[in-house]
């Protein structure tokens, strides 16, 4: 009667349909309200297990359920999800926000912090963690502040999921139809096959041309006509900006309750509130790191962008000394993938044959077995399609799992694992030497419209790693993307950027899954956010290697790997136009922390003109000035915290992971013994451990500052 309050190891996505999400999360909202007073009335002896472990354990069902509604929220949404979820979501968000701001509660967990017990290093790690988690959510501010406090963190939940909303649905707005052929002249045929087929898949005549990755990136890339490339820009350029789908508004809200709170509860802006425990440890550290890359690539950054407006301006005008006159931003693309075939005779586009989207994924999963000791089986699955809309119908009849949360499947067949959506497949995956399975995981690689955009990975159970409270069971997981589709009779062909993100989120997955930490809030990518990327971005660096790639990297239709010729090429480009890559991302972290430490000092008059202003030298010049991304920027602003404040996460991250690889290029790229010892010190410890610390075990010493430029080609 309550199917999304169900531990199904296997779930069962076809009953979890709008219609049944009021009563169930009221239910567990319910339960959970229990939890915690039940933990918060405990009189002595007070004890781990009836304290900390306590209140995890009675929030576990209300977490799980609602994360089932959010997953689905994210790839199945509907007029009636988005409703029934958006109905459930401020009483949800309250009642996680009233946790720590429970005076009887607060006072019952630091009376047990006080007190000594005989504990594991990670459990008494757990306990520091909660009472500090406790007290940056404002356990120790007054009664009216903490009330305060908790309706910040309310209207920040529906605030948020309002901007996202409004991402997703002006991104589905719009379409543009192409029926004369020569206005598309430059787009590869795999575009153009893809742009068919959507336009068929609508009933309509010609090519179909769309804001979603896999449509709007080739049309900037390839099409000559300026244009075509002019109104996509501008179309991608006014998501959240305009009409119905307008978040400007939202998001001065946003950081004016960001500041808000973080003053509430103590410190002087919201990015040092998120800092503080990170290894950055404030804000303005983090905006000191990204600076101090930004001033090493500044000059070869301004070079790039000079050589293409000359690279331009000597096919236009073949005299010498021309002038190189400013391009427009949506031009900057197109000339780029110009001048590098001309540099490098390389174009990306001969790259897809080889990559097809089932080889690319099992032969990443053939890297992983050797180098982390793991095996991945792919299991049939029912192509339950999760049902929408609050009208009954039928559900697929499948025996009960054989292997939920408490059961393994031993001696039994196992069951067919539904999924949400027929193209998502499902995974178990082992431990190769022990045959004991860790945990199974779903894919969903494509996009829909009911699909938010972006790629991301997720967890949806976290399996027991205690022997003290009982047999060890395994994680569950996902991974989504919005990759380019296949077409026709052929199949998913993916550029080589695509092929990094399948590596990069198949990271974050094994982080969670290889989690061998005893305390599942410690678990996997639980971690200090500018952390969480390490085991994501190292994975991206076996996209590059020849003998990695020679695992996966066959032609679609004959087998063969990428030519050697085309190979030395794809090597050769690598580093084209790194510079402008590197500030671009460093713009995107400067621009979180300013908006998040020094807009709230601002007179806050016109939010493009303080971006613009905190960008200054981050961005080359055009002819039309392009505005920020701030409206369309969901990483910050489609949910409280995100990564908010944290998106210099991403280029500190890197600088782990280009260090890290080191060790892998000196042992060997697929050395399994340095990669059980990364899965051993990294992946399976979590936030058990100092991040910095566990970095240290794995490298033997801190890390290279200039790891990640000399590896860009920058030093």
């Amino acid at each position: 009667m309550h199917p999304f309050l169900q531990n199904d190891f296997h779930i069962k996505w076809s009953t979890l349909t709008p219609s049944h999400i009021e009563a169930d999360i009221t239910k567990a909202l319910n339960e959970a309200q229990a939890a915690v007073d039940a933990v918060a009335q405990q009189t002595a002896p007070l004890t781990y297990a009836n304290t900390i472990a306590a209140l995890d354990d009675g929030l576990e069902t209300l977490n799980h359920a609602w994360g089932l509604v959010s997953h689905l929220d994210s790839v199945a949404n509907s007029p009636e999800l988005r409703e029934a979820h958006n109905k459930m979501l401020p009483k949800v968000s309250e009642f996680f926000a009233s946790i720590p701001l429970n005076e009887a509660l607060w006072a019952t967990l630091k009376a047990y912090g006080t007190q000594s017990e005989t504990l594991s290093p990670t459990k008494r790690r757990y306990i520091q963690e909660t009472l500090a988690d406790f007290r940056e959510a404002g356990a120790d501010l007054p009664p009216e502040q903490k009330k305060r406090a908790g309706e910040i963190q309310s209207e920040l939940a529906k605030l948020t999921q309002k901007y996202s909303e409004n991402c997703l649905d002006a991104t589905n707005a719009w379409e543009k139809i192409v029926t004369d052929k020569e206005q598309l002249s430059g787009l590869p045929e795999s575009a153009l096959d893809a742009a068919r087929q959507s336009a068929e898949q609508k009933g309509k005549e010609g090519w179909r041309f769309t804001l979603q990755a896999p449509s709007y990136i080739p049309v900037m890339t390839y099409a000559d006509s300026d244009a075509l490339r002019k109104e996509v820009w501008q179309a991608y350029a006014a998501i959240g900006r305009e009409g119905e789908h307008d978040n400007r508004e939202l998001v001065r809200q946003i950081l004016d309750l960001r500041h808000e709170f973080a003053q509430l509860v103590g410190q002087a802006n919201f990015a040092d509130h998120v800092t503080e425990r990170r290894m950055a440890a404030s804000g303005k550290a983090a905006l000191s790191f990204g600076d101090e890359i930004f001033q090493k690539v500044r000059k070869q950054f301004e070079q790039e962008a000079e050589q293409l407006r000359q690279f331009k301006a000597s096919l236009n005008s073949p005299l010498p000394n021309s002038d190189s006159p400013l391009l427009q931003p949506w031009e900057v693309g197109y000339w780029a993938e110009k001048q590098r075939k001309a540099n490098y005779a390389f174009d990306e586009e001969a790259l897809r044959p080889y990559f097809p989207i089932d080889r690319v994924i099992s032969g990443m999963y053939q890297i992983a077995q050797q180098i982390f000791g793991l095996r991945i089986e792919e299991r049939r699955t029912s192509n339950a399609q999760h049902r929408t809309s609050n009208k009954e119908e039928p559900t697929l009849d499948v025996q009960r799992s054989t292997f939920d949360v408490q059961c393994s499947t031993q001696g039994s067949a196992p069951e067919e694992p539904q999924t949400w959506h027929p193209e998502v497949k499902f995974y178990d995956l082992f431990d190769s030497e022990t045959d004991e399975q860790l945990g199974s995981f779903y894919a969903d690689w494509h996009p829909r419209e009911s699909k938010r955009g972006g790629a991301w990975m997720n967890y949806l159970l976290t399996g027991n790693r205690d022997s003290s409270v009982g047999p060890r069971t395994p994680h569950l997981g996902l991974i989504c993307g919005n990759l380019t589709p296949a077409v026709g009779d052929k199949p998913a062909l993916l550029t080589h950027r695509e092929v990094e993100t399948i590596f990069h989120e198949f990271g974050h997955l094994l982080h969670h899954l290889c989690g061998e930490v005893e305390v599942k809030s410690l678990n996997g990518v639980n971690v200090p956010w500018d952390f969480v990327e390490l085991p994501s971005q190292i994975m991206e660096n076996w996209c590059w290697e020849r003998e990695s790639l020679d695992l996966f990297a066959r032609h679609y239709e004959t087998g063969e790997p990428i030519p050697e010729e085309l190979f030395d090429k794809m090597l050769a480009a690598r580093n084209y136009m790194k510079a402008s890559a590197n500030v671009r991302q460093l713009a995107f972290g400067k621009m979180d922390l300013e908006l998040h430490i020094h807009w709230p000092e601002s007179a806050k008059e016109d939010l493009d003109a303080f971006v613009e202003n905190v960008l200054t030298g981050y961005s080359a010049e055009y002819k039309t000035k392009p505005k920020s991304n701030v409206f369309n920027f969901s990483h910050l602003f489609s949910s409280p915290t995100g990564y908010a404040a944290g998106y210099y996460s991403y280029k500190w991250a890197e600088v782990l992971d280009a260090d890290a690889f080191t060790r892998f290029q000196q042992e060997g790229i697929l050395n399994g013994e340095t990669g059980r010892d990364f899965r051993s010190k990294i992946l399976a410890k979590g936030n058990s451990e100092d991040p910095a610390q566990l970095y240290k075990d794995f490298m033997h010493r801190a890390p290279d500052p200039d790891a990640l430029l000399r590896r860009d080609g920058l030093l």
